[in-house]
């Protein structure tokens, strides 16, 4: 089979697309012959070897995937050859075959596309736990998003306007911020442009219910000063390569809660929650009243140059790689 292999750690550019043997299924395993890709972030800390978990050489890299189940190994239920599904791995997913466990897969809705099968899971579940279960968003809630061009930012400014809130996205060029504006947000800031801290008081002088952070670095600490007080921050990650160093006495004025989420905890720690929340989001995907925005798409032959387009900020929304017609 044709995959996206990594022999080296480094840039995206060490990726090399070539002929590899073809896994085989095991108990308990699914082979699922891969449509489209999605490419996210921590796919190129992955590459680089900086992520938290390292995948060791070689390896095809890719977390996520829409597709058609080929073979079901011994045990397996409920899944038969031909069902359309969608998934996630952590590693493995940028090839024209992935093998994996049939917990990881779900079926895709009727009416939706590969590409945005793909470009779901990722993003929109991430930012749904966040929004739902720590940042508990209400109706009429004020939102702020930092990282709103991004997957994972504009998924959580997508959702947050389908829970009800008013949406405040951040983002660092215009381009980024027209597509926020476009789903759902009602007040733009360009950091790139603005001061943060400053933005946000003249758009927010009462101040914010809840910030979400992809970004880390100086927006962290300009975004929990608008917070009002008994507001929420939930920090998710740290796109721009800087984690905050937040002084407590800020917390301390504000009653502020600060939350951090990452996938794998929170479903070891709130299983209830992860199902009732992915019943919700696949009932808001069926229903087509959210699809991911796809920014970029890439032939898989071309896995390096979208690794570099996600690694280099580019990208708006999420990027897709096109692996089989």
């Amino acid at each position: 089979m044709l995959a996206a292999v990594c022999a080296e750690y480094g840039g995206p550019e060490v990726i090399e697309v070539k002929e590899i043997d073809t896994p085989p299924v095991g108990p308990d395993q699914v082979r699922v012959g891969v449509r489209a890709a999605a490419v996210n972030f921590p796919d190129v800390l992955v590459v680089a070897n900086t992520y938290q978990v390292k995948a060791p050489v070689p390896f095809v890299p890719g977390s996520e995937f829409a597709g058609v189940v080929e073979e079901v190994g011994e045990g397996v239920t409920g899944l038969a050859p031909g069902d359309r599904v969608a998934g996630t791995v952590f590693v493995g997913a940028f090839a024209e075959q992935v093998v994996c466990r049939p917990e990881s897969l779900r079926p895709i809705p009727d009416g939706v596309d590969d590409r945005s099968a793909a470009a779901f899971v990722v993003a929109h579940r991430t930012s749904y736990h966040v929004l739902r279960s720590m940042a508990r968003v209400e109706p009429g809630d004020r939102v702020v998003v930092l990282g709103a061009g991004g997957g994972v930012g504009l998924a959580a400014v997508q959702l947050a306007v389908a829970l009800g809130a008013e949406v405040t996205a951040v983002a660092n060029s215009s381009d980024k911020l027209q597509v926020a504006a476009a789903n759902g947000a009602t007040t733009l800031i360009d950091n790139a442009a603005e001061d943060l801290r400053k933005a946000l008081k003249v758009a927010h002088p009462d101040g914010v219910d809840v910030v979400v952070d992809m970004v880390g670095g100086d927006l962290s600490e300009a975004a929990l000063r608008a917070l009002r007080f008994d507001g929420r921050f939930v920090t998710v990650g740290y796109a721009s390569g800087t984690i905050p160093r937040i002084p407590l006495n800020l917390v301390l004025l504000k009653g502020a809660h600060i939350m951090g989420f990452q996938m794998r905890d929170f479903a070891t720690h709130r299983p209830d929650e992860l199902a009732r929340d992915d019943r919700e989001l696949t009932e808001l995907l069926a229903s087509g009243k959210v699809r991911p925005h796809i920014g970029a798409v890439f032939a898989l032959d071309d896995t390096a140059g979208a690794l570099r387009h996600v690694a280099d900020g580019k990208a708006i929304g999420k990027v897709v790689l096109d692996v089989a017609p």
